[in-house]
């Protein structure tokens, strides 16, 4: 037999090597070469370079356990009973006339004003019962917005002279089949709620950031004047969105008059999105969309009443703002809803609370044309 070749002694195999492409630019072009590089560690990060894992801070820890105090099952079940409060009455939406306008539905009639506009037949025609079925129409002569808004506005200083408006403002209001359409007409603020006109507000939370109390919510106390909701507390800032105004400059606007805040301030304000209701009173249909706005504040900053509408501010902590919430009714019913919006936004509710997935869904009900 042939004789055997010597035994292989064998090694472990080396580490495979990561092998890239490395090109370097020269006068003649570039070079492309290849280069082998040692194996990539294989070892996990440390707990402390994990982003997940990282010890929380101070004021994330803070506002957690703040989270977990401000949603407790009475705390946010008083949040649900403030926003089904902006959503009354619906029952009666089978009742509602539609008032059409160049053929548009632009705003729905409670029967008794429905009455009322009967009597203007130079102005009003009313088409068939009350009821959906039915419709309340402008005269065919009435075909432009000025033709409208002219002959509008005279029935309803009567009706106001003879006391069925109330709350006369002075203000005009664009009705429209959606925000972003052009009015068929205006009417004075006052009626809005009597035609069941889409209407349209700004509200601002203007927050600070203190050291010793956390964040803190400027509180405004409604005038005993005016002529809704008198002596309600009140976002620092709110208003009704008039026609002809941006809504950028209706906050800016706003935050002047009310809260004598500077021009360059009030710019600072921040869209935070909207939220929606729909409700009848005993006055007519009220379905809102309103602009809502967050302002970060310096504690240097402290607001004072200017056009009247307002008899004084608060700085509350957010706790003692969310309690005045759930467990009162000393807040305007919408401000209810714009501030357990920025509560939920600013992580002040769990997520993990029961009843918070439907207290999100329930703060834009209404429609958003």
């Amino acid at each position: 037999a042939p004789p055997r070749a010597p035994a292989m002694l064998l090694s472990p195999a080396p580490p495979l090597r990561h092998c890239v492409r490395i090109a370097r630019a020269g006068a003649s072009g570039s070079l492309v070469r290849r280069a082998c590089l040692p194996p990539r560690s294989r070892v996990a990060p440390t707990p402390a370079a994990s982003a997940s894992t990282s010890p929380l801070t101070a004021a994330q820890a803070s506002r957690m356990q703040q989270a977990a105090a401000l949603s407790t099952p009475a705390l946010m079940a008083g949040y649900a009973r403030r926003v089904a409060e902006c959503n009354l009455g619906l029952e009666e939406l089978p009742t509602l006339t539609p008032f059409i306008v160049e053929g548009k539905a632009v705003g729905q009639l409670k029967p008794n004003f429905v009455e009322q506009l009967s009597r203007f037949p130079d102005v009003f025609k009313i088409s068939g019962p009350t009821g959906p079925s039915g419709c309340v129409s402008l005269a065919a002569l009435l075909d432009t917005q000025d033709a409208r808004t002219s002959a509008v506005a005279r029935v309803m200083g009567q009706l106001r002279d003879e006391g069925h408006i109330t709350g006369w403002r002075d203000e005009l209001y664009p009705v429209t089949s959606g925000f972003y359409e052009t009015p068929v007409m205006l009417v004075e603020r006052a009626a809005a709620v009597s035609f069941g006109i889409k209407a349209y507000g700004v509200h601002i939370n203007g927050f600070v950031e203190t050291a010793d109390r956390g964040v803190c919510l400027w509180v405004a106390k409604r005038s005993m004047s005016k002529p809704n909701w008198p002596g309600k507390l009140d976002h620092i800032v709110a208003g009704g969105q008039p026609f002809g105004v941006s809504v950028m400059e209706n906050v800016v606007k706003e935050c002047q008059e009310e809260a004598s805040m500077p021009r360059e301030l009030a710019m600072t304000a921040r869209p935070a999105g909207c939220v929606s209701y729909t409700t009848i009173s005993s006055i007519g249909l009220k379905p809102d969309v309103l602009f809502v706005f967050d302002i970060r504040l310096p504690e240097s900053f402290v607001p004072e009443p200017q056009d009247g509408e307002v008899e004084n501010f608060r700085l509350l902590p957010i706790a003692n703002v969310a309690k005045l919430v759930a467990e009162t009714d000393e807040f305007k019913t919408n401000c209810s809803l714009v501030i357990v919006d920025f509560m939920i936004r600013h992580g002040f509710v769990a997520p993990d609370a029961p009843g918070y997935l439907s207290l999100v869904k329930s703060m834009r009900t209404g429609d958003f044309s």
